[in-house]
């Protein structure tokens, strides 16, 4: 069954009521629990029917399940797609998304700078399956286009890019993808459906790290892709089903309920960065800001354009080195050192050291990762604890030890 946003035109409705699967046998408001492994069957027929595909029903949760279907269905009405598959983390919804569309030979083009694991699995596990990546600046549309060859089969791409916040022009991206019959694969998880949906902009198929905005409260590891019924049928029966990243039905039902309030907390994601920003830009300790809503960024045009806000990841960097960026961080009360994002506290992290650790130092330099940049996640506090918690940690900063 694909998702339809036909009945809910706005995505605040859609995230409390698309896909709802509903409580039949008691009327209950609460999604339920459907926590089992496996489906009883009538009679033999009808198993054997289910698994010959010619009736509709469950079989055994790691093919579907109730509560996981209502998340997919809801996140399909969410990014504007047919369908979608829940794994069970962000990391299972990228291997099982490329695996699904990349064999022995291919050759995927993808961006220099990315999730670090993502990059590890591009770069170093998938020459051992036989399949080659060309790595681009992705802002550079010239780039991706000369990278492209006669097996080329897809690009793989993020934006706001992780951690460094430059962004990609997806409709320039979708011509190129478009002109060379190439499958484009775009990461969503900074901005989540409520500020872009790749899909208005040609992208076949959106993934999401669901840990982060889409559940919102750091209590659940999960992944979504959203695509064409075609292509999420063909992700599902091959390496979700052959591979098992399934996700957990409790943890659907938790994203579900983290999604009745999605937009009302990245509004206030967005609120606060936007303070944050300001306040960091100012600040004389600060080398460096980069975050799309700063009028600076070289993606500010895209706000209106393709993206809503600029989201609530701010990445910066410190004046000094390294040593000092650790003593500013190991200076913060209120905000919690902690890798992830899109959670109620405010994180923050040192991606050199953290989250971009399986790049080398040449590849970090490569993909504009220094040793002084730091990613901050800004949480639901109010904006002036988290300033007053910066400023001082900024100020304790100055003050060496000998």
């Amino acid at each position: 069954m694909s998702s339809s946003k036909s009945h809910f035109n706005n995505i605040e409705t859609r995230a409390i009521h698309a896909g709802r699967v509903g409580d039949p046998s008691f009327g209950s408001l609460a999604t339920p629990i459907h926590q089992t492994s496996t489906f009883i069957f009538d009679n033999v027929q009808q198993g054997a029917n289910r698994f010959a595909g010619e009736e509709q029903g469950y079989i055994y949760s790691r093919l579907g399940n109730p509560t996981v279907r209502e998340l997919e269905q809801k996140m399909a009405a969410l990014e504007n797609t047919e369908d979608a598959a829940a794994f069970g983390s962000g990391m299972g919804a990228v291997s099982a998304t490329l695996l699904a569309n990349l064999k022995q030979g291919d050759h995927l083009v993808a961006s220099s700078a990315l999730y670090g694991c993502s990059f590890a699995l591009i770069n170093h596990k998938f020459a051992d399956f036989g399949i080659e990546v060309t790595f681009v600046d992705i802002t550079d549309l010239s780039e991706v286009e000369d990278a492209v060859k006669e097996n080329t089969k897809l690009i793989y791409f993020e934006t706001p890019i992780n951690p460094n916040m430059v962004c990609a022009d997806m409709e320039g991206i979708n011509q190129i993808a478009k002109k060379h019959d190439l499958l484009t694969v775009m990461d969503n998880t900074f901005m989540s459906p409520v500020l872009q949906q790749p899909s208005d902009f040609g992208m076949d198929l959106i993934i999401h790290s669901a840990t982060k905005y889409l559940n919102g409260h750091g209590d659940v590891i999960g992944g979504i892709v959203c695509g064409s019924a075609e292509q999420i049928e063909h992700i599902k029966m091959t390496t979700q089903k052959d591979m098992g990243a399934t996700m957990s039905p409790n943890d659907a039902w938790l994203i579900c309920r983290g999604l009745k309030t999605l937009s009302v907390r990245v509004e206030r994601h967005c609120d606060n960065a936007e303070k944050l920003a300001d306040y960091l830009s100012a600040h004389p300790d600060i080398e460096a800001v980069y975050y799309p809503g700063l009028k600076s960024h070289p993606a500010n045009h895209l706000i209106g354009k393709q993206m809503k806000r600029a989201g609530g990841v701010i990445a910066f960097e410190v004046s000094g080195g390294f040593d000092d960026a650790v003593r500013f961080m190991n200076q913060l009360e209120l905000c919690h050192i902690a890798v992830s994002l899109g959670d109620a506290e405010t994180l923050i992290q040192h991606p050199a050291s953290m989250t971009h650790s399986t790049y080398t130092p040449e590849e970090r330099a490569e993909a504009g990762i220094s040793e002084t940049l730091i990613r901050i996640s800004v949480g639901l506090e109010h904006a002036d604890d988290i300033i007053g918690d910066l400023e001082q940690a900024l100020q304790k900063m100055k003050i060496k030890v000998a």
